[in-house]
């Protein structure tokens, strides 16, 4: 790959073009003054990056070393409390305090609802994500399991649409009640004197009347507000779908994904420069607002771009405003990687040192609108940083951002960070990590994947880990979700920052999904994890259901429900009367998993993808499920509980069953029988390396493998 030389580094000649002809233009900020700053940003913070790097290492050591002098031994958790103390891994909480995060936008101060994360290396999920802030509840009830059956193939079933029409009534009776009347009974909607009326009665609550369009007697829409999130009641007779109704209803339209992540770390595969500029480009689409992407659906050139803005008429005149778009923001790589992009005097760049500097540069030419697609209304960046293991890793953050805040000219604080609380030394330290970045933090979340992925590898040594299955049953799973909801309300994030829980990982039950994510938001969340535009829709009727701000208001006068002691319960088998049938199955289910994930990964560079599990249902797959996976399996390979030859085997076994679930898929290198190609080496070295990758992370193998794929 052709390389420049310019302020002592060496760039990959792809983004060095696109960071001086497409990135920077219009932000102020000169080439110069850029590569200038980027250079003392990897001087001055890759030696502090290296170190907190080691420290990971040297903790895992003397976590390692206690668990091996105590073998066969009864677990002692106060000794073993006392010596993560002593060692470091666990620090004692400071004085009480509240963040002080200013300029947070609504979506992070006051309105809760779904998000979405999205891979932003394809332009078309992108879209779709920033466009999935308004969803048809007729189209999502009607084309999945939502309302107790599959949707139908073929031709419109206008006995499941009615189903749906009624469906959608019980909603707005739900949300909007009226006086005397019931929606499914209307038979025209015009508003009056400022006031909404249906067959001349009003709602039980006026004020959830926010707006409407065209006529004053005959809206073409009608704009409602509940908790927060917006309504709109589309009339049109002239649909197939307002020609049948009584009062010409033809699409009830819920705000939905209110925020949306444009990921650079788990979802994508970027292995190199020409990876990098895929995703910093559809960034820089995204934040200047004039991303498209064209593609072919049913037959027909399709053109996505991002959506307008809805303008109603405010009741009393005038007009209201409502946005169109998800609030984005753009989840950085952690500080484990390196990538090949740009090279410095120590050798490679750390990755998440260029993604602050370039994802910052390119969100300023939102920063500087003056008029257009605004992201961010009150002139904030929004970066989710994962995979940080504890205080002195986000404080090591914060000071990432402030150096390249001066270097670009932002007032500091501009940019204001979401920690994800998926690493053990996070959610033991979460109050003070919290601290040491009271002044940006707008969002902390759960993921229960990542963190049980990071609890296997820390406590590898302690013994062999239950079924996967039953490790989700676990005390600490429960201490680790309240926890960090109590401690987030704490540390005052309510009203200013969301408060986030994990993904619904099975896109195509949607059913399951109505029935049990309602507990996201009854638990205080703000926002939680969906997988499609259509599931942020239907995830949205829970946000309609529960008042979040009124139980965080709860939650936070109960107190704490859980503390570190919990999540110290590290989920051993407790008895092992496993059959050697349980046992293999189990690695079945994990190798499966890996390689259903790895091949697209290592072959078609998709980073994330619907993959069908072992019983063939579809699950979200990404590195932190695969972290999971191959972890599981490397703990019983290291206590024995299953042999070498055994895993090989199923490896193999499984590989056929992957390459069959494949077979529709015209650009898919099948595995078997060579069992030698690279993808299926890849998963090879995640199982039988998995003990000695740092932290269990499965990138260095995914990315070493991927660049031997891109390379041949």
């Amino acid at each position: 790959m052709s390389t420049t030389e310019i302020a002592g580094l060496t760039v990959a000649t792809v983004l060095k073009d696109f960071i001086e002809t497409e990135a920077l233009p219009g932000t102020g900020v000169t080439p110069e003054a850029f590569w200038k700053a980027f250079a003392d940003l990897d001087r001055d913070l890759g030696p502090r990056n290296a170190a907190l790097l080691k420290r990971r290492e040297e903790l895992q050591s003397q976590i390692d070393e206690w668990h091996l002098k105590r073998q066969n031994q009864p677990h002692d958790h106060e000794a073993y409390k006392a010596f993560l103390y002593d060692i470091g891994y666990l620090v004692q909480e400071g004085e009480a305090f509240e963040i002080e995060t200013a300029d947070t936008d609504p979506e992070f101060a006051s309105v809760a609802g779904p998000q979405l994360v999205v891979p932003i290396t394809n332009a078309r999920y992108a879209l779709n994500a920033a466009n999935a802030r308004w969803g048809s509840l007729y189209d999502a009830f009607y084309g999945t399991d939502a309302i107790g059956s599959p949707a139908p193939s073929g031709a419109y079933d206008r006995g499941r649409g009615a189903r749906v029409v009624a469906r959608v009534r019980v909603f707005l009776d739900e949300a909007f009640p009226l006086q005397g009347t019931s929606h499914a009974d209307a038979r025209r909607y015009h508003v009056h004197n400022g006031q909404l009326l249906v067959d001349d009665l009003p709602l039980l609550e006026p004020a959830k009347f926010v707006g409407y369009r065209g006529h004053s007697r005959a809206p073409d829409a009608v704009l409602l507000k509940n908790n927060g999130l917006h309504v709109e009641l589309v009339f049109d007779r002239t649909s197939a779908i307002g020609a049948r109704d009584q009062c010409g209803l033809a699409d009830v339209r819920l705000e939905a994904a209110v925020s949306a992540i444009m990921d650079c770390e788990d979802s994508v595969a970027c292995v190199d420069a020409e990876d990098k500029v895929l995703a910093y480009r559809n960034w820089l689409g995204l934040m200047k607002g004039d991303l498209e992407d064209t593609f072919e659906k049913g037959g027909e050139q399709v053109t996505r771009r991002l959506s307008p803005d809805l303008v109603f008429t405010a009741p009393g005149g005038g007009e209201v405003t409502v946005k169109g778009r998800a609030l984005m923001l753009v989840r950085n790589v952690g500080h484990l990687m390196t990538n090949p992009a740009v090279q410095g005097a120590e050798g490679e760049v750390f990755e998440g040192l260029m993604d602050a500097m370039v994802t910052t540069l390119i969100a300023m030419h939102d920063l500087k609108k003056i008029e257009g697609l605004r992201n961010s209304v009150t002139g904030s960046v929004y970066v989710v940083k994962p995979k940080m293991h504890g205080p002195d890793e986000v404080a090591f953050t914060d000071a990432i951002f402030t150096h390249v805040e001066a270097a670009l000219g932002l007032p500091q604080y501009t940019v204001k960070i979401g920690i994800m609380d998926e690493e053990r030394r996070t959610s033991v330290n979460l109050k003070e990590c919290i601290r040491a970045a009271k002044h940006r933090v707008a969002f902390i979340n759960t993921g229960f994947l990542d963190r049980t992925g990071d609890e296997l590898h820390t406590s590898m040594e302690a013994g062999p880990f239950s079924r996967k299955d039953f490790i989700k049953r676990k005390s600490w799973i429960t201490a680790y979700e309240n926890r960090n909801v109590d401690i987030g309300l704490e540390c005052g994030l309510s009203g200013k920052a969301q408060i986030g829980k994990g993904m619904w990982a099975m896109p195509d039950q949607m059913a399951a999904m109505l029935e049990t994510k309602i507990e996201h938001p009854k638990a205080g969340a703000n926002c939680a994890w969906v997988p499609s535009p259509t599931a942020a829709t239907l995830h949205a009727l829970h946000y309609h259901k529960v008042d979040v701000f009124a139980v965080q208001k709860k939650l936070r006068a109960g107190g704490r429900r859980a503390h570190v002691d919990g999540l110290l319960d590290i989920p051993l088998a407790s008895f092992r009367k496993w059959s050697r049938e349980q046992i293999l199955r189990e690695v079945e289910n994990n190798a499966q998993g890996i390689l259903g994930y790895v091949v697209r990964w290592i072959d078609q560079g998709i980073g994330c993808s619907k993959v069908p599990d072992i019983n063939d249902v579809g699950l979200m797959e990404d590195r932190a499920t695969c972290r999971i996976s191959a972890q599981h399996i490397a703990n019983w390979l290291h206590h024995g509980v299953v042999s070498r030859d055994e895993v090989e085997g199923v490896l193999r076994k499984m590989a056929e069953v992957v390459d069959r679930q494949n077979a529709g898929d015209p650009v898919y290198e099948p595995m078997a029988p060579g069992f030698d190609g690279v993808a299926f080496r890849a998963a090879s070295d995640l199982v039988f390396e998995g003990r000695t990758q740092p932290s269990g992370y499965t990138e260095p193998i995914l990315h070493a493998r991927r660049l031997e794929k891109k390379s041949a």
